[in-house]
């Protein structure tokens, strides 16, 4: 399907006029699908901002594994990609309809390579939101757009820039955590890296854990189709103490950056603060294999997981989440901080660990 960029030229998303270039040829936001893939993703590897969850690949993944609508939209003149914007629709009777890019991963949002193409993607977006009855539109978007539509900036981006030799981001760390670092280590702890041979013993920690949390866990079968989809750009983590797994990590790897994903521990990781190793390794093994930057994942803005994270000299870049509601009302609170859901959080930790594997995956496909 295409849209021409004069196409809902006074959308209520934003009620101001199309772009308009007269000396260029026309910018046409299109629908593709998998057949256009490798221009998707051969566009992304031109783009500072293009990052591992922009692939085109997860748009098979959110498809085949949760059975979501996907509308990954590109802007193109004269058959070349100037901006894509990856959108998916979660569908419940819990949640209602949700067009978000990107659910279940850090971030998503707009890559473009201009103004007229971010501008005609925010716009289309906002019309598909209208055309599939969607309650609301968000984009988690690593960076400021040029829009009207409200922002949520309760979120943060933790970075740590790195180093080809590992021993300088050491010596740069306070030497108290240097100490706390060496401590786990004195405990018979050791730190794994691998992929789809880690798999078994990643996904049974993270059940665990997200079930004392109070998450529903996503089904062994995701984790699996995305090491499978991107097995050169993947990478889990293992901390064993003995022959025990009690901490664990999954990763992505795109354009020089280190993605993190998902992590997880048991009580007894905790207890021997074994995160410690576990984030020295991955720091390690990252600088080792020639990565420049290190997203440790989100964090809530002045939580505990961004103090932890700051402890590793990693700085705090603002997310914006921005939310169109087409039919009104102000924007969902689809957290953990909501009052609305303390009960059934606490109900969830006091669950068996194997119901929270059978049940889990049929709720946590449509939270975003």
């Amino acid at each position: 399907m295409q849209y021409s960029a004069t196409d809902n030229a006074l959308h209520p998303m934003d009620g101001k006029p199309a772009p308009a270039d007269s000396d260029a040829a026309p910018l046409l936001v299109e629908d593709i699908g998998d057949d256009q893939g490798a221009a998707w993703d051969a566009f992304l590897g031109t783009q500072p901002r293009g990052s591992f969850y922009h692939l085109h690949g997860w748009r098979g993944i959110n498809q085949t594994q949760f059975g979501h609508r996907c509308h990954y939209l590109a802007a193109r003149r004269q058959g070349r990609i100037e901006g894509v914007l990856p959108l998916v629709l979660l569908s419940s009777r819990l949640f209602g309809r949700i067009l978000c890019t990107l659910p279940f991963v850090n971030f998503g949002g707009i890559v473009a390579a201009n103004g007229q193409a971010e501008s005609s993607l925010l716009r289309e977006a906002a019309a598909t939101a209208d055309r599939l009855d969607a309650d609301y539109l968000e984009i988690r978007a690593a960076n400021p757009l040029d829009t009207d539509m409200a922002a949520s900036l309760h979120k943060v981006s933790m970075t740590i820039h790195l180093d080809p030799d590992p021993d300088t981001l050491w010596k740069a760390f306070a030497s108290k955590h240097r100490t706390n670092v060496r401590r786990v280590y004195k405990h018979d702890v050791q730190v794994h890296a691998g992929g789809m041979d880690l798999l078994d013993e990643f996904y049974d920690v993270l059940a665990e854990s997200w079930r004392n949390l109070g998450t529903p866990i996503y089904r062994k079968a995701y984790f699996r189709e995305i090491l499978s989809r991107f097995p050169d750009k993947t990478r889990i983590f293992v901390c064993r103490q003995g022959d025990k797994p009690i901490s664990v990590a999954f990763n992505g790897e795109y354009n020089g950056v280190v993605e993190g994903m998902w992590l997880g521990s048991r009580p007894e990781a905790r207890q021997l603060q074994a995160s410690y190793a576990l984030y020295w390794e991955m720091i390690k093994d990252a600088c080792e294999r020639g990565f420049s930057r290190f997203h440790l994942g989100r964090s809530t803005v002045d939580s505990g997981g961004e103090g932890f994270k700051k402890k590793w000299n990693a700085e705090a870049t603002q997310l914006y989440w921005y939310h169109y509601m087409p039919k009104g009302g102000p924007a969902p609170q689809l957290n953990v901080d909501n009052p609305k859901f303390r009960l059934a959080i606490a109900a969830w930790r006091r669950m068996p660990l194997k119901a929270t594997t059978l049940i889990g995956p049929l709720i946590s496909r449509s939270i975003p």
